[in-house]
């Protein structure tokens, strides 16, 4: 019979706190309570799991009584209930409830699929947090948002969201926003799954072959397979037993531990840690021209310095044209090309022009953040004719990643040129 008015308010600064309402009548009720009276009447004696209860209800209304640090309450109360589900503040005071263990990130989907789709940022108790913090019960959380057209969730967010909500939102806006990359991301996942399960088919047996599988999976077309796919829609490794059973059976594919190896001959040439191979020198030290800046996916060559080793271009490089038309030059010109795996990131720069738009390179900060680019340099000024010159130093895996920048940069309101340099 415990009867209360609560409610919660904010003052200016933004701090809540608790008001109770209630007449003496009630007030009496709450502090001694109705189930103790009860006890005495029914005769019953020693202590019970009821009692125990009633005993932290009381414990918590002393605490309170005496003045304790909200702060403290809190912090008691949190410690003593196993939390299923945290109440979390908005900025005016509505409350969110979510499953234990939410981010800011289930929070920003929590309140509108818009305001987690064009999140940045938040901040919680008035501090920045990471997109990845855990709210907890009390907190208030308000969420920084971004205007840009080009703003969107990461695909990283699907492996840190805790809610289905936002799981559901993050895929449904890669499968309406991003429907190329999507598609892009489907049909690298695919062959490197089938490279990985050794399967292997000729182009139209392997288009037949994933035409079917996508009828299978409700899908009119291979590309909606692959954006599926790309999207996080289809979860590649759940079905790829059943493809790889499919497969043997209408390919007869061999036992894959009993396939022989395509017969190469083993080239004396060791794998330098630049990840590029020199033909005829073994072991050799390698480093790479700054003129041309070469990346994986460039076509190279090298050149047998005095004392420094072997200098990496490209082929199209300047001083290459050059210097195999030298003909004291010519014999210190080498085959070279790139190991089958390069891990090793290299820094690579881009030449953006841009128009006089003030938001511009926040747009493209947020933007390289997103796809998860390490920035080594950013360098802007402003030119006499109100244009913005910018020149940005990134690391990069290969030139099919850059070129994947570059065409998502492309992509942001303000930018008249992008253009890869060479230093």
């Amino acid at each position: 019979m415990y009867q209360s008015l609560h409610t919660t308010v904010f003052d200016k600064e933004g701090i809540p706190f608790e008001t109770q309402i209630r007449t003496w009548d009630m007030h009496h009720t709450a502090e001694y309570g109705i189930a103790a009276h009860w006890k005495y009447k029914a005769g019953i004696s020693g202590k019970d799991r009821l009692e125990e209860r009633l005993a932290w209800v009381r414990q918590l209304i002393e605490s309170q009584q005496e003045g304790q640090d909200a702060e403290e309450i809190i912090r008691s109360i949190k410690s003593d209930i196993a939390p299923e589900e945290v109440f979390v503040f908005t900025p005016k005071g509505d409350v969110i409830n979510l499953p234990a263990g939410s981010t800011v990130i289930d929070y920003a989907y929590a309140i509108h699929s818009q305001v987690g789709n064009r999140m940045v940022g938040a901040k919680v108790d008035g501090r920045m947090v990471s997109i990845d913090f855990v709210v907890q019960t009390g907190m208030i959380v308000e969420i920084l948002t971004s205007n840009s057209k080009t703003q969107g969730p990461s695909r990283d967010w699907l492996n840190i969201v805790r809610t289905n909500e936002a799981r559901s939102k993050i895929r449904n806006w890669f499968k309406k926003e991003r429907l190329e990359e999507n598609i892009a991301e489907g049909k690298d996942t695919v062959e490197k799954e089938f490279k990985r399960n050794f399967i292997t088919l000729t182009e139209e047996q392997l288009a037949q072959f994933l035409l079917e599988e996508a009828k299978r999976q409700h899908y009119s077309s291979v590309n909606e397979f692959y954006a599926s796919i790309g999207y996080g829609g289809i979860a590649l490794s759940k079905i790829m037993p059943r493809i790889k059973e499919e497969y043997t059976k209408l390919y007869r594919a061999p036992d894959p531990l009993k396939i022989e190896r395509p017969i190469t001959k083993p080239k004396k040439e060791r794998k330098a840690s630049s990840g590029v191979i020199v033909e005829g020198l073994e072991g050799c030290l390698v480093k790479f021209a700054r003129c041309c800046n070469p990346l994986p996916g460039d076509e190279i060559t090298g050149f047998v310095t005095r004392g420094y080793g072997v200098s990496i271009h490209k082929k199209d490089c300047t001083n290459v044209l050059m210097g195999v038309n030298d003909k004291e030059q010519q014999a210190r010109w080498v085959k070279a090309h790139w190991a089958a795996s390069v891990k090793e990131t290299f820094q690579s720069t881009v030449e953006i022009m841009a128009g006089s738009h003030g938001g511009i390179l926040a747009d493209i900060s947020i933007m390289l953040n997103n796809m998860h680019v390490p920035i080594h340099s950013f360098i802007a000024k402003e030119l006499s004719d109100h244009r913005t010159h910018i020149q940005i130093t990134m690391g990069i895996n290969d030139v099919n990643q850059l070129n994947f920048i570059i065409s998502n940069l492309k992509k942001v309101s303000g930018i008249t040129s992008i253009e890869r340099m060479n230093q």
